[in-house]
C-alpha cells in the first residue's frame, strides 16, 4: 500500500474510532458538543477515507466531489463548532466573533489575489454574512446571553446544506478530478470560485475556533499569576469596557506565559487540571492540519495527509486525556467500563 492509501487509511481508522467514542458519550451524557464533535469526527474519517479509496484505487469524480465537500469545508467547521457549544457560557463569544470576522475577510481578499473563475458575489456575500453574524455574537456576548452558540449553530447547519446543493449541481470538467501530479494528492483547481471560497471562511473560522477555545480554556484552568489584570464588568462605562476588551488578548497571552513555571510544577505534582493538557493537545490537532490544507490550497501539497493524520492523533489525545470529556471510557455502545476515573472541581 502507497502512502498517498496508508496514510489516509490510518486517519480514517482512528476517526472512526474517535467518532464511536464521541458517539457513545452523547448517548449517555446528551451534551450538544459531544453530539457535534461527533459528527466532525464522521466527516474526519469519512473524508480520509475517500483519500484512501483515491489513493488505492483510482480517483472519480463522485470521490472526487465528496472529497472536496467533506473534507475541504465540513470538518474544521463542525469540529470548531464543537468547541463554541462548550464555550457557549463563557466570553469566548468575542474569540469567536473576531475569527468568523477575520474568515469572512481573508476569504474576499483571497478572491482579490487569485481571482478565482466563477465567483460572483460570492466574496462580498460571504463577508457580509461574516460581518453580520460576528456583530450579532459581540452584542450577544456583552449582553452576557448565551444566544450565539445557536447562532454559530444555525449558520454551520445552514452553510452545510448551501454547500452540499452547490456541489451537487456544480458541472466539472472532464475527468471530474485532479490531483498534484509530483504527489498525486488532490487539489481543488476544478472547482468554480464560489464553492472554493468557502474553503476558507469555514476552514479559518472552525480551525481557530479549535484553537484559540483550546488556548482559552487552558488559560482558564491552569494556576495563573496575573501580570496584567483587566475587567469585562458590564457595569464599565462604554470606554472603559472596549479598552478592556482590547487589552484582553494581550493579558491573557502575558499572563499565560508567566503562568508556564507554575503549570509544570503542577502536571509534575499531579495538581494540574486535566482540562489544560487535554486543550494544549487539542489546539495542536486544531493547528497542524489547519496549516498543511492551508499550503494545499496555495500549491504545497506534500505535507497534507501527514499533517491530516498528526491533526487526529493530537485531538484524540486532548480529548482522552479530559477527564471532564471522558470521565468513564467504555466499550462503546455498551455498559462495560475499561477506565472511570473521579470528577475535578471546576475553575
Amino acid at each position: 500500500m502507497n502512502l498517498n492509501a496508508a496514510l489516509p487509511f490510518c486517519s480514517s481508522l482512528l476517526s472512526f474510532v474517535f467518532f464511536a467514542l464521541l458517539f457513545d458519550q452523547w448517548l449517555e451524557k446528551r451534551r450538544s458538543y459531544q453530539a457535534v464533535w461527533a459528527i466532525g469526527m464522521l466527516w474526519y474519517g469519512l473524508s480520509a477515507g475517500t483519500e484512501f479509496l483515491g489513493g488505492a484505487f483510482g480517483w472519480s469524480e463522485p470521490l472526487y466531489r465528496a472529497w472536496y465537500l467533506i473534507g475541504a469545508i465540513w470538518v474544521a467547521g463542525w469540529l470548531g463548532l464543537g468547541t463554541v457549544l462548550l464555550l457557549g457560557k463563557t466570553r469566548f463569544g468575542y474569540a469567536f466573533a473576531g475569527s468568523l470576522f477575520l474568515a469572512g475577510l481573508f476569504t474576499a481578499l483571497t478572491q482579490s489575489k487569485y481571482h478565482y473563475a466563477d465567483s460572483g458575489i460570492a466574496p462580498v456575500l460571504y463577508f457580509a454574512i461574516a460581518a453580520v453574524l460576528a456583530a450579532a455574537i459581540v452584542v450577544d456576548t456583552f449582553r452576557g446571553g448565551s444566544t450565539w452558540p445557536r447562532l454559530a449553530a444555525g449558520a454551520m447547519i445552514a452553510g452545510t446544506v448551501a454547500s452540499a446543493v452547490m456541489m451537487a449541481v456544480v458541472w466539472l470538467p472532464a475527468p471530474g478530478w485532479v490531483v498534484d501530479p509530483v504527489t498525486h494528492i488532490p487539489t481543488g483547481e476544478l472547482f468554480p470560485g464560489y464553492l472554493r471560497l468557502l474553503t476558507p471562511f469555514f476552514n479559518i473560522t472552525g480551525a481557530f475556533a479549535l484553537v484559540l477555545g483550546g488556548i482559552y480554556s487552558t488559560y482558564i484552568f491552569m494556576p495563573k499569576k496575573r501580570l496584567i489584570r483587566y475587567s469585562l464588568d458590564r457595569s464599565l462605562s462604554p470606554i472603559r469596557y472596549a479598552a478592556n476588551l482590547l487589552l484582553a488578548p494581550i493579558a491573557i497571552c502575558l499572563n499565560l506565559a508567566v503562568s508556564i513555571p507554575g503549570t509544570v510544577a503542577a502536571l509534575v505534582t499531579g495538581r494540574l487540571h486535566s482540562r489544560v493538557p487535554a486543550t494544549l493537545l487539542i489546539a495542536v490537532g486544531g493547528l497542524i492540519p489547519a496549516i498543511t490544507s492551508g499550503l494545499n490550497r496555495f500549491g504545497d501539497t506534500s505535507g497534507f495527509f501527514v499533517g491530516e493524520l498528526l491533526g487526529v492523533i493530537f485531538l484524540f489525545a486532548g480529548f482522552l486525556v479530559s477527564i471532564e470529556v471522558f470521565r468513564e471510557i467504555r466499550v462503546p455502545f455498551t455498559h462495560i467500563v475499561l477506565r472511570s476515573r473521579a470528577p475535578e472541581e471546576a475553575a
